[in-house]
């Protein structure tokens, strides 16, 4: 398998294909986790110096790479400011990311609560693991993990959802506060 020549078009026609013939969630993420290595290892091929730049007040930066019309099928180059991140969240759908310069701690939870009360939530940490260049995590839709870069650089991942973040309705969480709220990123 050649990863120098993998572009991010033939990455989404392959998505496609998946698409149209997995079983079910996890048969797509399992078929995508391959794919979204050779992508990051080719990063030669779509990874521009733009696409390592954040918004500060964000801490991080995301740069739509491929989005079909309905909003599914989305790809995303995501750069972390260093000591920077996200609070937990989930994503509202599949999702497999791939590292492709610098590292990437992500620290895994789950939902300890009924769900009962609106805008309440509890987590409990449940794993942490720090991603490189290469390596790929694979969350299925209701997964709750949050991103941090403890570099002193940039770092950049690609990311592959099942559908655009931003109309997923997914949440962030406060797991001192024991809150849910609207999790919606600004995208170049």
């Amino acid at each position: 398998m050649d990863s120098a020549a993998y572009s991010i078009p033939q990455l989404v026609e392959d998505l496609r294909s998946i698409r149209a013939q997995a079983k079910d969630e996890r048969d797509i993420m399992n078929q995508v986790r391959p794919l979204a290595r050779r992508a990051a290892l080719a990063k030669e091929a779509w990874l521009k110096p733009e696409m390592f730049e954040a918004d500060a007040g964000q801490g991080f930066g995301v740069t739509l790479l491929h989005e079909e019309p309905d909003h599914t099928l989305a790809v995303f180059a995501v750069s972390w400011l260093p000591g920077r991140g996200t609070p937990p969240h989930d994503h509202g759908t599949w999702a497999v990311v791939a590292g492709v310069h610098g590292p990437e701690l992500n620290r895994f939870y789950e939902r300890v609560d009924d769900r009962s009360r609106k805008g309440h939530a509890e987590l409990k940490q449940i794993g942490a693991k720090t991603f490189g260049i290469g390596e790929v995590v694979a969350m299925p839709a209701g997964a709750v993990h949050a991103v941090w870069n403890e570099s002193d650089a940039v770092s950049v991942s690609l990311h592959i959802y099942g559908k655009h973040i931003n109309f997923t309705q997914r949440s962030q969480y406060d797991p001192d506060e024991r809150t849910e709220t609207p999790f919606v990123v600004k995208v170049n």
